[in-house]
């Protein structure tokens, strides 16, 4: 329904969608053998729900983020996954990081739900870890995510003043095995780069300056116009959200506000709250990126504080998510973005 939904814009906002967005619809069918009546009803409820279906190709133009959405797939039946990990309390090295982790040559950060450490295998020169104190990653509350986010910050001020040439930083949290956990202990990662900042970072904000350029307004401010117009936006408390229309993967929302706030710590937690209590996400990606931390040369203007979070499957799924279309030419999601939206909405304006 979403080119049914652009067409029906005034004219003035339908351009503003369309500036960002490319939408096209094709049709793909079949002709199954009878052989398959059964397979094919027990999977998609009918035979002919897959003989002729509807594929909806999104585009960003500025960012050349796509994916393509079937709604055949997003139909399919979704049994409700149990938000729980499996933790071997006798190979969880985490359990004591005081005795089983290293810290930095800075030292450790110390937050009321957790503590940093360095880690091992490192990304970069300044890279940490901040353990949480409760183990299962999935039992957070709102006052625990706050402090790993504040605990995390405190990192970054604490790893620039060691190193006054590193000022980009990132937060980042891979909930589960299938989100790419090496560890099941709940932990999140924290990175402080020198000299620029991390690839897709650094891309994101010279296509923002570009747009900013061609057009004259900020991109996320018009990024989440076009979602909130469409259905897939809201804001609460300054803070704007967005079910993406060309997420990278299922279920990706992003958290967009002007600084590291309470205000967006508290949406965070709701929108992850919400995935896992409501939409039964138990494995995540989530990143936040920011300008950097101190004055730098580039020109960072307008650019916010993001928070990314996507879904990354059943924990007890043995299928990978992504495949060679995810990693060399484009999305592949099933679950519909205005479903998600629906669902942030009803949960989030009334928390």
């Amino acid at each position: 329904r979403l080119l049914n939904i652009i067409t029906s814009l005034p004219s003035a906002e339908r351009a503003l969608v369309e500036r960002i967005f490319d939408v096209n619809m094709v049709e793909g069918k079949l002709d199954p053998p009878e052989s398959m009546d059964s397979w094919i009803t027990e999977r998609f409820g009918s035979v002919d729900a897959i003989k002729n279906q509807q594929v909806v190709r999104v585009t960003n133009r500025i960012t050349f983020e796509e994916t393509l959405f079937n709604p055949l797939r997003s139909n399919r039946p979704q049994e409700s996954r149990k938000s729980s990990i499996n933790i071997d309390i006798n190979k969880d090295i985490l359990r004591d990081p005081l005795t089983f982790t290293p810290m930095d040559t800075f030292g450790r950060v110390e937050g009321k739900y957790c503590i940093t450490a360095s880690n091992v295998a490192k990304y970069d020169g300044l890279h940490g870890i901040v353990v949480f104190s409760e183990p299962n990653p999935l039992q957070f509350t709102r006052e625990q995510l706050v402090d790993y986010i504040d605990t995390a910050w405190r990192w970054a001020q604490k790893a620039q003043v060691y190193d006054k040439e590193a000022k980009y930083f990132l937060f980042m949290w891979n909930c589960g095995y299938r989100a790419g956990a090496s560890l099941q202990h709940g932990h999140a990662q924290v990175l402080l780069a020198r000299r620029r900042h991390y690839a897709k970072v650094e891309r994101l904000r010279c296509q923002a300056l570009q747009y900013l350029k061609e057009y004259g307004t900020n991109y996320f401010d018009d990024l989440f116009e076009v979602h909130n117009l469409l259905g897939c936006g809201l804001e609460k408390d300054k803070v704007k959200i967005i079910a993406s229309l060309t997420p990278i993967k299922e279920k990706e929302v992003y958290i967009i506000g002007k600084e590291l706030n309470q205000s967006l710590k508290d949406r965070t937690y709701e929108v992850l709250a919400c995935l896992r209590d409501q939409l039964f996400v138990n494995s995540f990606n989530l990143a936040l990126i920011m300008p950097p931390i101190t004055e730098v040369e580039d020109d960072w203007q307008g650019f916010p504080v993001i928070v990314r979070i996507v879904d990354r499957g059943d924990n007890e799924s043995a299928t990978s998510d992504i495949g060679t279309m995810e990693l060399y030419a484009s999305n592949i999601v099933s679950c519909d973005p205005f479903k998600v939206a629906s669902v942030l909405k009803e949960t989030i304006e009334v928390s």
